[in-house]
């Protein structure tokens, strides 16, 4: 693969940052600078601009909406909006539902849901996991019941999920189901749309360690799901699940958002000092620095092999995988050597001031105020989306045949 940009990859380039320096508001872009907190009225600003210009669903075919970009175009889009500081594109309905129903889902569902993914009508989240079944999601045991009365065909869903990211601003889930309890764990699955605001939904608060509201349970009771909300055939959901998480696992790895903080974190080298000297001339700080933007470079170029074998129809397999492990450590160990290089300043924590609004008083650089909430949030990273421990054996078995 030839990893210098042609000159016409050269001027999209140029296209994309003149949008983005035309378009993309100075107060998202410094609310993501300082890491602060972005509510949902943000997102679905930068959602709404991306959709004007046809840029939102950057990877789906055009005939569905997307801007028909090459996988190079995409990775040089996503890449300057993370340098840039833009909001990143709410993963749930775009990136992940959408790829599942352009494959998996029947005319209708193409035709109702992927229009209102685009316009903001629906906002999605995820209902994968329960609290016994996290990196293991064959074991789930939400289960859905069908039936038919005067109403139609249905499901009746009772069950658990949680950490359902940014779940309290959805207003529905896409979630997998136990619809036959005899087959094996895998083939008793099925994948259903289901509204949060039906009878029997309940969203509860989880507050993370930072104190902030990211994720929540969500409690299906007697929850009534039309049976037309089924993507694919039933029991065979877990098709569907392997498809969309090759996406959520992409996603996770961050690759723009690293070359963003790596940017940052060697700014933060150069102004902090240690024994008078700037953080980036202590050998063993710089050495750390070193080794994790070397890791990025690779990153990088597996990240495109992943992205070129989606556009030309394939689905990653185990690169995915690799993409999830390396590319969760090195936001974690950016986002480590940033909150090291605060040193005092990374200790107090005062988490209204990660708020809009907040004038009171805080402690050390503008920078610091974050250093410890984004440590301890991406210590999450090498965990969902299917663990690096679950994602070794994957690689395994896919090419070592273990």
């Amino acid at each position: 693969m030839d990893l210098n940009f042609t000159p016409e990859e050269e001027a999209f380039r140029s296209e994309v940052r003149a949008f983005l320096a035309a378009k993309l508001p100075v107060r998202l872009s410094e609310k993501v600078r300082s890491g602060k907190i972005l509510e949902k009225a943000d997102m679905q600003e930068w959602h709404a601009i991306l959709n004007e210009r046809g840029w939102l669903a950057n990877h789906w075919p055009e005939q569905y909406g997307g801007p028909g970009w090459t996988a190079v175009e995409k990775f040089i889009f996503e890449n300057e909006c993370a340098l840039a500081f833009a909001p990143r594109i709410v993963p749930f309905g775009v990136n992940m539902l959408g790829p599942v129903l352009i494959k998996y889902g029947n005319e209708a569902q193409k035709s109702y849901w992927l229009p209102r993914i685009l316009n903001g009508a629906d906002w999605w989240c995820q209902g994968y996991s329960e609290p016994g079944a996290g990196s293991d999601l064959a074991a789930v045991k939400t289960t859905a019941v069908r039936g038919i009365d005067a109403q139609g065909d249905h499901y009746i869903v009772n069950g658990q999920k949680t950490w359902t990211t940014l779940g309290q601003h959805a207003n529905m889930i896409f979630c997998l189901v136990r619809t036959n309890r005899e087959a094996k764990k895998q083939e008793g699955i099925s994948f259903l749309l289901i509204d949060m605001e039906s009878p029997g939904v309940e969203v509860r608060p989880i507050i993370t360690l930072d104190g902030e509201h990211e994720v929540n349970e969500v409690f299906f009771s007697d929850v009534r799901v039309p049976a037309e909300n089924l993507v694919g055939e039933e029991n065979k959901g877990w098709t569907c699940a392997k498809y969309l998480l090759t996406y959520e696992r992409t996603n996770i790895a961050g690759v723009g958002f690293s070359v963003a903080a790596l940017e940052q974190l060697k700014g933060i080298a150069a102004t902090q000092t240690k024994n008078g000297k700037p953080l980036a001339e202590d050998p063993a700080f710089a050495a750390r620095m070193a080794r994790v933007e070397i890791d990025l470079e690779n990153m990088k170029t597996t990240n495109l092999r992943v992205i070129a074998a989606v556009a030309g129809g394939g689905v990653p397999g185990a690169e995915s995988s690799m993409l999830k492990i390396r590319g969760t450590e090195i936001r974690q160990e950016i986002s480590s050597l940033a909150r090291r290089a605060m040193g005092v300043y990374g200790r107090p924590f005062i988490a209204e001031a990660l708020k809009d609004g907040y004038t009171g008083e805080t402690f050390g650089p503008d920078y610091a105020s974050a250093a410890a909430s984004r440590y301890f949030n991406n210590r999450k990273l090498s965990i969902f989306g299917g663990s690096n421990e679950i994602q070794k054996n994957i690689i395994s078995k896919m090419i070592l045949g273990l």
